[in-house]
């Protein structure tokens, strides 16, 4: 039995925003906290220190509703698609955040980290080449 069209298209686009989602989180994260500062002193006082700087900062709360948009969009995807297939397809992330911290945060990217980042890539094309639902409306065994 084949899923409908509209199955596998919903799942793609659930699976291009869970991409987009973990990516811009992780990467306004990683500003937010450079912003921050990192700590100075290991004492009760200076990880208070940098946690107030961090909450008080708009990066990190950007980031905080882009990872909890990133949470609510993988919840929803293995409700209907393999964890085998969801995992591995949204590792693409790891693509796209070691762009945006190229292209946004200026950070250099080394030919061994792009060598990882195609690597990736060859990865996510083989997985997303089949099925994402072996099950075909069986239920889950427990």
């Amino acid at each position: 039995m084949r899923l409908a069209v509209g199955s596998e298209r919903r799942t793609y686009v659930l699976l291009v925003l869970m991409v987009l989602a973990a990516s811009s989180g992780n990467v306004l994260l990683g500003k937010g906290m450079k912003q921050a500062g990192g700590v100075t002193v290991w004492s009760p006082a200076g990880v208070t220190t940098l946690f107030v700087k961090a909450f008080a900062n708009s990066c990190v709360w950007l980031g905080i509703g882009c990872l909890l948009l990133f949470l609510v969009s993988f919840m929803v995807v293995l409700s209907w698609a393999d964890y085998s297939f969801v995992m591995p397809a949204s590792s693409s992330s790891y693509v796209v955040t070691a762009l945006m911290g190229h292209w946004l945060l200026g950070e250099i990217v080394t030919p061994a980290r792009w060598a990882g980042v195609v690597s990736i890539c060859l990865g996510v094309v083989l997985v997303t080449g089949t099925s994402f639902n072996t099950r075909m409306g069986s239920p889950i065994r427990e």
